[in-house]
C-alpha cells in the first residue's frame, strides 16, 4: 500500500513538473507579444530607454499617430484584400473539393498534385511576368490585382483543406437528401455545408491569415492607392533608425483582425482542426 502511495505521489510531482514546465514555455514564447503590445502603449522616449521600462505613464499618443499618418487606408485595403479573396476562394474551393471527395474520378490524384504543385512554384520566379501582365492591362497599384492573386495563392490549400472535411461527410446521408427530392444545390448548400460548417472555418481563417500577411506581391505591384498593411510597417524601417512605440502600435494594430477573426471562429476551429483537415 504504501509503495502504491509513493508512486501515486511521484505520478502527481511528475505531472506538476509537465504543467509549470508548459506554462513556463507558453509564457517565453507570449512573452515578445505581450512586450510589444506592452511598448506599443509607450512614448518614443520610454520605448528606447536601457534598460527598457516596465512601468511608465501609458498613452495612446503613437495609435493617433498612426492614423494622422493615413494607416487608415493601409488598413482598408487589406480588409478588401482579404475579404473578397477568401469568399472567391471558398465559392471556387467548396465545388472543386466536393467533386474531389463526393464524386471522385479516375485522375483524381492528378488533379490533387496540380494543385498543390502550384504551391511549390518560388513566388519570385512568377513575379516578372505578373508584373508585365499587370502593368499592360493597367492593373499596377490596383486592390483588384492583389485579390485576383491572393485568390490564387489560396485556391490549392483550400481544395485539400475543404476535401479532407467533405470525406468525413457520409454519403449515405446525401444519398437520403437526393431521393427526398433534393437538387444539387440543395445537397450541398443545405445538407452538406452546415455539416462541415467547422471545416469551413478553418479553411477560411486560414486563407485570411496567408492573405493578410502577404507582402511580395503587395510590396512589387503597389505603390500608394492599393498598399497594404505589411508595407504600411516597413515603412517605419528608416535610415534614421526604428521607431521602436509607433512600430509596435502599428504592429499590434495589424495582428488585431486576424486574432479577432480565431476568436469568433474559435470553436468552430478546434471543432474543424479536429475532423481531420491538417494531417
Amino acid at each position: 500500500m504504501a509503495a502504491l502511495d509513493t508512486a501515486v505521489q511521484t505520478r502527481r510531482r511528475g505531472g506538476g513538473a509537465l504543467t509549470v514546465l508548459t506554462w513556463f514555455i507558453g509564457l517565453l514564447f507570449f512573452f515578445p507579444v505581450f512586450w510589444m503590445v506592452l511598448t506599443a502603449f509607450k512614448r518614443e522616449t520610454d520605448a528606447a530607454t536601457d534598460p527598457p521600462k516596465l512601468f511608465f505613464e501609458p498613452t495612446l499618443e503613437q495609435f493617433g499617430n498612426l492614423f494622422d499618418a493615413g494607416a487608415g487606408t493601409y488598413f482598408l485595403n487589406s480588409l478588401f484584400a482579404t475579404t473578397v479573396s477568401t469568399l472567391l476562394v471558398l465559392l471556387l474551393a467548396v465545388p472543386a473539393a466536393y467533386a474531389l471527395a463526393i464524386r471522385p474520378v479516375k485522375r483524381t490524384k492528378d488533379v490533387l498534385f496540380f494543385f498543390i504543385s502550384t504551391k511549390m512554384l518560388p513566388v519570385v520566379a512568377v513575379i516578372v511576368p505578373i508584373y508585365v501582365i499587370a502593368g499592360q492591362i493597367g492593373a499596377l497599384d490596383n486592390v483588384w490585382m492583389l485579390i485576383v492573386l491572393y485568390t490564387a495563392m489560396n485556391l490549392p490549400i483550400a481544395v485539400w483543406m475543404m476535401r479532407s472535411f467533405l470525406q468525413e461527410v457520409p454519403t449515405e446521408v446525401l444519398e437520403a437528401a437526393q431521393m427526398d427530392g433534393a437538387t444539387l444545390r440543395q445537397n450541398i448548400t443545405q445538407v452538406m455545408l452546415p455539416m462541415v460548417a467547422p471545416g469551413l472555418a478553418a479553411t477560411a481563417l486560414i486563407c485570411v491569415i496567408f492573405a493578410w500577411n502577404e507582402f511580395f506581391f503587395a510590396v512589387n505591384l503597389t505603390a500608394s492607392q492599393a498598399a497594404t498593411v505589411p508595407l504600411f510597417l516597413v515603412g517605419f524601417m528608416t535610415s534614421e533608425g526604428l521607431y521602436w512605440a509607433q512600430l509596435s502600435a502599428a504592429a499590434t494594430l495589424a495582428s488585431l483582425p486576424v486574432v479577432l477573426a480565431g476568436w469568433a471562429a474559435q470553436k468552430q476551429l478546434v471543432r474543424g482542426l479536429s475532423m481531420g483537415a491538417i494531417k
